[in-house]
């Protein structure tokens, strides 16, 4: 639960799951929620794979995922796991034998697609595989790929379908001896996806791994995300998420963070709060948010700032950031620490002078935890 005794209308009671390791991650019980992505270059090429999983990780992602269609690919997996600095998974579709590769190959956990994985004893050679290595499994259900006898059943996919497919292949697992797993059930439709995972996070006590699949591009997706996403995260559900967009990885790991800071779940960087401006702006609060956002993507630390064009909603926002700036006449504004005045500043020396207060705030941060060693 997140704990606000100031402002208890922010707590967000998370719902209770089991926790089970991917690689060195935790997901699930009091962990923190993670934020994964998946790369899309052709997973044979070991540094072309390699360099956005880097970038990646750089962003901020806990997890990485790969998808592993040929043995080439999984030839790949081995270096590729063995140079990653995040967890790596595997994702598997359609051929059985490539989860067995890609655990021998050091994958930290396999994604499995129940409508495609195939029979029962297929699955049980990929859960030995599992136990084998030390992999966790990723019950992937999407509401395009349910089996043929559910949507007979049910005629179309629909929340009881996918939750009965998870459930089905959750009890396999379970049938094997094999607890280390988490499950999505994941729909292009946000209302699909929403209801399934609301049915899902009644009936099992697993880690849920939260995501609308096929959202979209860098925006449609972002919003679509956004929405089904946190909805669900605002009631608790929720132990790992993956932002899908067609746009660069790096684009839906921040995505990611975005949804998890808005929401008080995850802390990283700088969270910029700035108004959309208008006639009253004493400077431009676009051009400015924008250089902002670039040139302190570097900064790790956990902090807010606040960038407000006019005095009409300005110090009132900067009473509850780290730090801000609020646009005033004459060609300058107020530069504010820790909720308080502080001092003026030039509009054409703020951008500098934000980013020089931001960067020896996150220094002092930095060495605080040491000077109470």
């Amino acid at each position: 639960m997140t704990h606000n005794p100031i402002r208890p209308w922010r707590n967000i009671e998370r719902r209770r799951s089991r926790q089970i390791m991917v690689g060195r991650v935790p997901v699930g019980g009091d962990a923190p929620i993670s934020v994964q992505t998946m790369t899309n270059t052709d997973s044979s090429d070991v540094r072309a794979t390699l360099a956005q999983v880097i970038a990646a990780a750089e962003a901020g992602a806990d997890i990485v995922r790969v998808s592993t269609p040929d043995e080439a690919s999984t030839r790949a997996l081995r270096e590729i796991t063995r140079e990653s600095p995040v967890p790596i998974v595997a994702d598997i579709h359609f051929h059985y034998r490539r989860a067995i590769e890609a655990a021998q190959a050091g994958a930290a956990c396999l994604r499995i697609n129940p409508g495609n994985i195939g029979d029962a004893a297929r699955v049980r050679e990929v859960v030995q595989a599992a136990k084998d290595h030390g992999c966790s499994i990723r019950i992937g259900v999407n509401a395009g790929s349910l089996e043929r006898h559910l949507l007979e059943k049910y005629g179309e996919p629909c929340p009881a379908a996918m939750v009965e497919s998870g459930l089905d292949h959750i009890k396999l697992l379970q049938d094997n001896d094999f607890h280390e797993f988490k499950i999505s059930v994941k729909a292009s439709d946000v209302f699909l996806a929403a209801a399934a995972y609301q049915e899902l996070a009644e009936a099992t006590d697993a880690p849920i791994h939260l995501g609308i699949t096929e959202a979209g591009g860098l925006r449609g997706g972002t919003v679509k995300s956004a929405i089904g996403m946190g909805n669900l995260l605002w009631m608790g559900i929720g132990d790992t998420i993956r932002v899908s967009l067609s746009a660069d990885p790096v684009e839906e790991v921040k995505v990611g963070y975005e949804i998890l800071k808005s929401l008080g779940l995850r802390t990283r960087g700088v969270q910029i709060i700035s108004c959309p401006s208008c006639a009253r702006q004493g400077f431009d609060v676009i051009k400015t948010v924008e250089a902002l956002e670039k040139r302190l993507e570097h900064i790790k630390t956990p902090m807010s700032l606040s960038i407000i064009g006019c005095v009409v909603n300005g110090p009132g926002e900067a009473l509850m950031t780290d730090l801000g700036f609020t646009g005033g006449g004459a060609g300058s504004g107020m530069v504010y620490v820790a909720g308080r005045q502080s001092h003026k500043m030039t509009n054409d020396q703020m951008i500098d002078h934000i980013v020089e207060l931001v960067e020896r705030r996150a220094e002092e941060l930095a060495r605080a935890p040491q000077a109470a060693e």
